[in-house]
């Protein structure tokens, strides 16, 4: 049986696990301690309109209910992060592309990091705009 995850903390614990992206999404999965099978989306107001949006997760929480009884991790949290190409991709391609991350996941491989990008505005370091 599949659970939704809603509690914040929980996608922050899943932060810290295996990172697979793929063009429409990025997979995040973690052991959770034998809570079971276990599944959480999030979309940014970066991909779109509310209706994009929840297009999207709709989108997400199909492919999930479908691929994770069969392909995902026992006692693992999943968490897909839409991305902005998600929205038009093929659902076919979507779902080949599910399987093939949840198998690099099965494998314990993870993308590399990439690390932090800087925010917008933060044109450098010390040339003006400071305080004196």
């Amino acid at each position: 049986m599949l659970q939704t995850l809603t509690k914040r903390s929980d996608f922050l614990t899943a932060n810290k696990g295996l990172r697979n992206a793929r063009a429409g999404f990025v997979l995040q999965t973690r052991p959770n301690g034998g809570q079971g099978m276990r599944y959480g989306i999030t979309v940014t107001k970066k991909i779109g309109n509310a209706v994009i949006r929840n297009r999207m997760k709709r989108r997400f929480r199909e492919l999930l209910r479908a691929k994770l009884p069969e392909l995902g991790l026992p006692d693992h949290d999943h968490v897909l992060i839409g991305r902005a190409g998600g929205v038009e991709r093929d659902f076919h391609t979507m779902a080949a592309e599910l399987d093939k991350a949840l198998e690099r996941a099965r494998e314990g491989k993870s993308d590399p990091a990439r690390g932090r990008r800087p925010r917008r505005g933060n044109k450098g370091s010390g040339s003006g705009g400071g305080q004196k």
